[in-house]
């Protein structure tokens, strides 16, 4: 079983706010976002607009980049997440 293929995402909500998650297929979890179907703090927030994407990693880094990316401050989390993409 091939266990890296989880990604952690940032997305800007409508109304400026920045909301980080990771996903195993996370072009379905930004439909379920937009949908109104994700995450409880997206649904009164949407649209949602994809703003970064991690390159693909186990899902025990997908969660500690996460969490590294939560303590942040909002101006420092998408410069985070575009450095983790440049490493690949």
């Amino acid at each position: 079983m091939n266990n890296t293929k989880w990604v952690v995402y940032l997305v800007r909500c409508s109304d400026k706010s920045l909301y980080c998650g990771i996903s195993n297929d996370f072009e379905s979890r930004l439909i379920e976002h937009n949908s109104g179907k994700g995450a409880k703090y997206t649904r009164s927030r949407r649209p949602v607009e994809l703003i970064a994407v991690s390159p693909e990693m186990t899902k025990s880094e997908a969660l500690k980049l996460e969490y590294r990316i939560k303590q942040l401050p909002a101006d420092k989390k998408i410069s985070i997440l575009k450095r983790e993409e440049n490493e690949i």
